[in-house]
């Protein structure tokens, strides 16, 4: 997968092209220090996931996001940042970001991540998770959800991926795939933000 690394800290590029360097399915195809820069080089290399720091000179990483999503509308933007709190995490995701991941994630965290990205999965890390699903006790004004298909939509609030899905409840893979297409029809969304997010406003 084709990635593009924005952060305004020359550093922090270089720690990532070490990080993605060691997988053979990552290839760093551009960097930028800034949104604009962003927008601007996505459009040039055309990446699968870009990952995104939040507070960058200029144009900051919410609105570059959105620009990307609008005018680059399959390429995933993998949030990395310093910043859990709820504002920023529900600004990243309102703008269109995939994921959402702090800085101090251990490398395979990130790579996994990515991975997760291109995937059009939603990699969340488990304290943002929490920021965002603030453990309120599940209220009574959504629809009645089978059992198994709460425990999937808990586990999609985390950030879980199906495969980390299936490892936790001890089924398969391809079954947690099917409980997620019943449960995004069953709570009418289409991807896994927006099933985290209903999970948050409906109490989860």
């Amino acid at each position: 997968m084709r990635v593009l690394l924005v952060d305004d800290h020359a550093l922090v590029r270089q720690g990532l092209r070490a990080v993605l360097a060691t997988t053979d399915d990552c290839t760093v195809v551009g960097e930028a220090a800034t949104g604009e820069e962003a927008v601007d080089r996505a459009a040039e290399t055309a990446p699968d996931v870009v990952v995104m720091d939040l507070s960058m000179p200029g144009e900051g990483g919410v609105v570059a996001t959105a620009r990307l999503r609008t005018a680059m509308p399959a390429v995933r933007v993998l949030v990395l940042t310093t910043f859990s709190d709820d504002r920023r995490v529900r600004d990243a995701l309102a703008a269109g970001a995939t994921g959402y991941l702090l800085k101090d994630a251990a490398p395979e965290d990130v790579v996994a991540a990515v991975r997760a990205a291109a995937r059009d999965e939603t990699p969340i890390d488990p304290r943002v998770a929490r920021a965002l699903l603030p453990g309120a006790v599940p209220r009574d004004d959504g629809p009645d959800l089978p059992p198994r298909e709460r425990d999937v939509l808990v586990r999609i609030a985390r950030g879980l991926s199906n495969r980390q899905i299936a490892t936790e409840l001890g089924i398969a893979e391809r079954t947690v795939k099917v409980h997620v297409g019943s449960l995004f029809r069953r709570i009418g969304v289409g991807d896994r933000t927006s099933a985290a997010l209903w999970a948050r406003d409906h109490g989860w």
